[in-house]
Formats: C-alpha cells, structure tokens, sequence
C-alpha cells in the first residue's frame, strides 16, 4: 500500500512540475500540491496506524 502511495506522490509531484513549466496551466500545479499534500498525510496516517515506527527511532 505504502508503494502506491509512493506512486500516487510521484505522480502528483510531476502534474505539479507540469503546471508550473506550462505558463498557462497554473490550475495544474495548484490541483497537484491539494493532491501531494492529501496523499502525503493519508499515507503518513496509514503507516502510524499500522504502528509503523518513526524514522528517527530506527
């Protein structure tokens, strides 16, 4: 689950990247950080639920 997380992520930063470099389509990067941060915070939920141990602990 985490990988597609990751996916989704990568796939958001790209729309982002798109929409910054296309001078027309800001909506583009705008709608794509709402949708990088919402998977970043879903998939930071999902692996504190799952009892995922923090980075700063291993």
């Amino acid at each position: 689950m985490l990988g597609f997380i990751g996916l989704l992520l990568l796939i958001w930063l790209v729309i982002t990247v798109l929409g910054v470099v296309i001078k027309g389509l800001f909506w583009l990067a705008v709608i794509g950080i709402l949708a990088f941060v919402v998977t970043a915070a879903l998939g930071r939920n999902r692996r504190r639920l799952r009892g995922g141990t923090p980075r700063s602990l291993r």
